[in-house]
């Protein structure tokens, strides 16, 4: 019954101990283990059907579960809004329909594995009681609202055992490994800067905007309750949901959090990094011809950020600044960058900055190359070494469903993207903070200078919610 309501050196330049540290690194990302090492729960035949979940069909929650309908079984969708739903639903009628995913994991035993594309304020607790259960879980991008949430969630899934992946779709795609090659291989020597930016937001946003003060009826066809799930109470207000969640500090990540799991995925990769040792946030919002400082409401994001992140050397890699631009803000245009040539793409891009050379590649890490264009052209390519990804746009979750079926590991599986996620969320956590150095001790995950950010790493859930 449904519910109704509810890698080769090439003249490099590289020492042969660089190049040996950065090759087994690329390696071991990519290492195939046996069927038995990984012992999923509920681990799948790679011949048979999974039985699939989604909670949060309305939008990318949709496309993630068309990718991966075909030989496997749609058998629950859940979602607070039915209407928004509606499309889903009827493309899998078959499925059992629920608004509240409590209910639909105490009610369906027969599930494997779990979609989850829910504003950002709820990955974590439908992740966690996901994997408690031991299901697999598809998160959307970043896996979670807090810094706590992403590491007890990856934590979560080392303890139950479950299969993981992350929905950053570049991260199967060949411009991050073509990016990681040829940087492995010496193309710009040891890379000490990189530049990522992005065209967001492209919702309305600024730190100036207060609540609304209308307060209009919830449509029939919503359970506001469980839509604001762990975050405090608030009216329902049209400015919230469906489209503008991302805006708000208490439901979404803002800019970072859209693209940052995009955008900051090939660095993040490519060099190493894990956690940075220091993070520092500037605001800015546009006022006619100039750009102003603000002071945060906490209410919504700031319209524009800079986020300044420095990771400290790894093994024989030297240190990295990283810089994070939105809103409109840009680095400054490389020389190198041929005049008409764009930087980046619609979505954004990323500048690497090494002693012998500078790369550039758009969101996702796509189309990369050297500057100035004569480096490109002159450049012998290694060979690639990497695993790629097959199926095209469909590769990044049909490499989830191998993995739990019982092939290697999805490639952006939590041991991955937590770390990723954490270092996204990190620059927030500098933003609502700005102008102070937030001192960051990754592994015991704590601000060591300033207590106050530091309270920030613990989500205040309300009343009936709690993590797991």
């Amino acid at each position: 019954m449904k519910e109704k309501s509810a890698a080769v050196i090439s003249g490099s330049g590289l020492s042969r101990r660089v190049f040996l540290q950065r090759a087994s690194l690329a390696t071991a990302a990519f290492t195939i283990l046996p069927r038995h090492v990984l012992s999923g729960a509920g681990q799948t035949p790679p011949s048979a059907k999974l039985n699939i979940a989604a909670v949060g069909v309305g939008g990318m929650g949709h496309n993630n579960l068309k990718r991966c309908a075909e030989g496997n079984n749609i058998v629950a969708l859940c979602d607070v809004d039915h209407k928004l739903a509606g499309k889903a639903f009827k493309e899998f009628p078959a499925a059992r329909t629920y608004k509240d995913f409590r209910v639909m994991f105490d009610q369906q035993q027969d599930i494997d594995a779990v979609i989850i594309a829910t504003p950002d304020h709820t990955h974590a607790p439908i992740a966690l009681a996901a994997m408690e259960r031991g299901k697999h879980v598809y998160v959307q991008k970043p896996l979670a609202h807090s810094v706590k949430e992403v590491r007890l969630m990856t934590e979560a899934a080392r303890k139950y055992k479950v299969v993981t992946q992350m929905g950053n779709q570049g991260h199967s795609g060949e411009g991050c490994r073509l990016t990681r090659e040829w940087i492995l291989d010496g193309a710009i020597g040891n890379v000490h800067e990189v530049h990522c930016w992005t065209n967001r937001p492209v919702w309305p946003q600024g730190i100036e905007v207060g609540r609304p003060a209308e307060k209009p009826a919830v449509p029939e066809h919503l359970d506001w309750d469980l839509w604001i799930g762990p975050a405090a109470m608030r009216p329902y207000h049209p400015t919230y949901h469906p489209r503008s969640w991302r805006a708000w500090w208490d439901f979404g990540t803002g800019s970072l959090g859209d693209l940052g799991c995009h955008i900051m995925d090939a660095p993040f990769w490519v060099l190493d990094l894990k956690y940075p040792s220091s993070v520092e946030g500037n605001i800015s919002t546009y006022w006619g011809d100039f750009w102003k400082k603000t002071t945060p409401k906490n209410e919504q994001y700031p319209r524009s950020t800079i986020v300044r992140y420095k990771f400290p050397a790894r093994g024989a890699l030297p240190p990295v600044r990283l810089t994070w631009w939105d809103g409109g803000l840009m680095p400054p245009r490389p020389e190198e960058l041929a005049p008409g040539q764009p930087m980046g793409d619609d979505d954004g891009g990323v500048l690497f900055i090494g002693d012998k050379g500078q790369l550039i590649c758009g969101c996702y890490g796509k189309n990369p190359r050297l500057l100035p264009d004569d480096a490109m052209r002159a450049y012998k390519k290694p060979a690639k070494t990497l695993a790629r990804i097959p199926e095209g746009e469909n590769g990044h979750e049909q490499d989830w469903l191998r993995a739990c079926k019982g092939g290697a590991p999805a490639c952006s599986n939590f041991d991955y993207a937590g770390p990723l996620s954490e270092m996204v969320l990190m620059g927030n956590l500098a933003v609502r903070f700005p102008e102070r150095k937030i001192l960051w001790a990754g592994e015991q995950m704590a601000v060591t200078n300033d207590p106050e950010a530091n309270a920030f790493l613990t989500p205040n859930y309300r009343e009936g919610w709690k993590l797991g």
